[in-house]
């Protein structure tokens, strides 16, 4: 791996029934502790939508490549099931932007 390279951020918004919200969050939430340990993963943070329809996932991910891997890991797809019976989900590869504090 190029040690240059720029890390890959994903944003997924997942929709979701307002009453199924808080089970999405924690489904979510197991998940991606369950990818802290996979190569090339940084950091993630979930974001409950004020809507009550929406949570983004905000994942940061050391290269396209280790991002790929993941997606074809087991026990990714095994959790994704679940999530997949009860919400659609946009998942979309950024390159990392300017920081505005």
């Amino acid at each position: 791996m190029d040690a240059d390279a720029e890390p890959v951020v994903l944003i997924n918004v997942f929709k979701v029934l307002p009453e199924k919200q808080d089970e999405l969050l924690e489904m979510l939430a197991a998940m991606t502790r369950a990818q802290v340990g996979l190569p090339g993963f940084v950091s993630a943070t979930l974001h409950r939508g004020l809507n009550g329809k929406t949570v983004a996932n905000h994942a940061v991910w050391r290269s396209v490549e280790d991002w790929k891997a993941m997606t074809r890991d087991a026990g990714v797809a095994a959790a994704m099931r679940p999530i997949m019976a009860i919400a659609t989900f946009e998942p979309n590869l950024y390159e990392a932007g300017e920081v505005i504090d």
